[in-house]
């Protein structure tokens, strides 16, 4: 799957011949496991965000910005939103359930994307994708202004994976950068051998088995 991916997108760069198609490097990130190929160097911003259901959690931003438009992976750490939550429900001494916990993480990939559509003029492509079988969505639309989105979210081990390129019209380049992404342990593709195995939200232990991986 992924050398599929990788060909048609090195095929795509090389049939353009641009400056901008020989920009493109491949990118990895130790701290949130995943590797991507990218039109130039990351910036890198940690912020924080209100989640769907009222915690704030870390955002980390990997984002790169050319003539062809701004490309982004956004991570958005849940690891701790059980903790979190529990705290909230002291606070507001019972008034919801723990259980909202988990689904805060569970339901971030539909979350993320309602807000890509919220944003969007029409919605091209907007369907379940998949990478080593973890499972996530993808979505292509175009905004107002006329530009595109090339969007693929993935929720994997309590961490949400957003890539976005926001280009402009006629750039090519927007689904090639949303078709790269792999997740990494220690260094190489993680690729499950079944989609249960494959753990979207970690367990309160946080102990699970090491995630299979393949040399490319």
């Amino acid at each position: 799957m992924h050398a599929l991916r990788l060909f048609a997108g090195l095929a795509l760069m090389l049939a353009m011949g641009s400056a901008s198609a020989q920009r493109f490097t491949q990118y990895v990130s130790e701290e949130d496991a995943f590797r991507i190929m990218t039109p130039g160097e990351f910036s890198i911003d940690d912020s924080e965000m209100e989640s769907e259901y009222g915690i704030i959690i870390p955002v980390r931003t990997y984002s790169n910005e050319n003539d062809d438009g701004r490309f982004t992976v956004t991570v958005v750490d849940y690891r701790d939103s059980q903790r979190l939550h529990d705290k909230r429900i002291e606070e507001l001494d019972g008034l919801y359930v723990g259980v909202y916990g988990e689904v805060d993480a569970r339901a971030s990939v539909a979350f993320f994307a309602k807000k890509i559509r919220d944003a969007a003029e029409t919605i091209e492509y907007d369907a379940y994708h998949y990478i080593g079988r973890v499972d996530g969505h993808q979505l292509q639309t175009t905004n107002p202004d006329g530009t595109r989105t090339f969007a693929a979210l993935y929720l994997h081990r309590s961490k949400l994976y957003v890539v976005e390129a926001r280009v402009n019209p006629g750039s090519p380049f927007g689904a090639m950068f949303q078709q790269t992404l792999d997740f990494l342990h220690n260094g190489r593709r993680i690729f499950y051998n079944a989609f249960r195995e494959a753990y979207k939200v970690l367990p309160p232990s946080g102990v699970t088995p090491e995630p299979p991986t393949r040399d490319d």
